[in-house]
């Protein structure tokens, strides 16, 4: 009997295993995905998978599209310029800044186009709800970067209704900046979650884009973000979060986090990674981090701290996630 059943396509190789979800003592599961760290030379030291393949970093080119911001004119600096380039928490002091900066360029929190939402931070978002709070475009991580844009817009005097258009001329220079930082041509456009055109490069590109920023000339719009964000990293995440703690305990360090499990971290000698989680689970992101930090040399307690994620059963800790290379 012939079976009507067609065979699968040949697919692509599958990326490796870059950590794994162990249960009391079981392996119970794995988080595929590829990863680059570059040597101080911002030659390729260390890849698995396939790095120079075009991912979208999500939230990672946040520290471009700020350095596009100043390029054009808005002259930000300290906690604004960091807020410029974050995914905040939804912590008090990070609405109120967005608040602050919408105010001081005759913006109101209904010019904003994020979506709405709630904190990003978990405990945020809980305390949020229970004080009675709404999903609004203001409390969504991204609203200090539109913050910025839409005030580099009054600046220049640009249509702030379409500021989130591909060909507004605000997104071409962020395309322009992106393509510059990361040495490579932009692969595709997207849409990001906050609304904004999202850039799509490979993560090589991704961790020379970061590596550029912290080597460039002090006063260069690039050096100024990277500056602001290792300066004031609470405004850049918050509290509670990872990119917090790192660039707050390794001085002269500058990371970023994005959405679907992307992250981009260059140490002050221009050593540099950068990884992407290809099932996009963020849960594999601190273990996977702290791994590639131990092999780029980082020594220090945050990695530890950063690579913990243990897994529960019943309440208690019965196992975690590991890095697997």
């Amino acid at each position: 009997m012939t079976s009507s059943i067609a065979p699968l396509p040949t697919s692509s190789p599958v990326p490796p295993v870059l950590a794994e979800v162990v249960r009391s003592g079981f392996t119970e599961g794995h988080h595929r995905g590829s990863l680059v760290l570059l040597a101080v030379d911002g030659s390729v030291e260390f890849a698995l998978g396939d790095p120079a393949a075009p991912v979208f970093p999500r939230s990672s080119n946040k520290p471009m599209q700020a350095a596009a911001i100043l390029r054009a004119g808005l002259d930000l600096s300290g906690e604004r310029l960091a807020l410029a380039a974050a995914s905040h928490s939804g912590e008090g002091f990070h609405l109120e800044l967005v608040r602050t900066m919408l105010a001081e360029h005759g913006l109101k929190p209904d010019d904003l186009r994020t979506p709405p939402d709630l904190p990003l931070d978990p405990v945020e978002a809980e305390a949020y709800l229970a004080a009675g709070g709404v999903r609004e475009p203001l409390t969504m991580n991204c609203s200090g970067k539109h913050a910025a844009m839409l005030a580099v817009c009054v600046r220049n005097g640009w249509d702030t209704a379409t500021y989130l258009d591909p060909s507004h001329p605000l997104q071409r220079l962020v395309g322009e900046v992106v393509a510059e930082a990361a040495g490579e041509p932009v692969a595709a456009i997207g849409t990001d979650g906050c609304g904004a055109p999202l850039m799509a490069i490979g993560l090589v590109g991704l961790a020379r884009a970061f590596r550029a920023f912290v080597l460039a000339e002090p006063g260069s719009a690039e050096r100024r973000v990277a500056d602001a964000m290792r300066a004031h990293p609470e405004y850049v995440a918050g509290t509670r979060r990872p990119d917090t703690w790192l660039m707050r305990e390794v001085p002269g360090t500058l990371s970023k986090m994005g959405a679907e499990a992307v992250q981009a971290v260059a140490l002050p000698d221009g050593r540099a990674l950068a990884f992407k989680i290809d099932d996009g689970s963020t849960r594999a992101l601190g273990p996977v981090l702290a791994r590639s930090l131990e092999l780029l040399g980082v020594d220090a307690p945050v990695v530890s701290r950063i690579g913990r994620a243990p897994l529960l059963g019943g309440g208690a800790e019965v196992g975690g996630i590991r890095a697997a290379f």
